[in-house]
C-alpha cells in the first residue's frame, strides 16, 4: 500500500472519530489542504446505508421471472 493510501486511511479514521480537519492535520503533521482533499474525496464516494438493499429489491421485482420459472430449484442434486 502506498504512503498516500495509508495517510488517507488515517485521515478517514480520525475524521470518523470526530476530529476536525485542523486537528487531524496537526496530529498527522500534514498540510490542512491535504486533509481537506482527502475528506472531500471520501465524502464523494461514501455509501448511503439508507438505500441498502433497495437496488437488490428493485432488480428482483424487475426480473422476467423467478428461478423456478426457468427450471432452477436450488442446489438439489438430481
Amino acid at each position: 500500500m502506498s504512503k498516500m493510501s495509508e495517510l488517507a486511511m488515517e485521515v478517514e479514521e480520525l475524521y470518523n472519530q470526530g476530529y476536525n480537519p485542523y486537528t487531524i492535520s496537526t496530529i498527522l503533521n500534514v498540510p490542512i489542504e491535504l486533509v481537506d482533499n482527502f475528506i472531500a474525496s471520501f465524502m464523494e464516494v461514501s455509501y448511503n446505508e439508507d438505500m441498502d438493499g433497495d437496488f437488490d429489491s428493485a432488480m428482483t421485482s424487475a426480473g422476467h421471472g423467478t428461478d423456478e420459472d426457468y427450471g432452477y430449484y436450488g442446489d438439489s442434486e438430481f
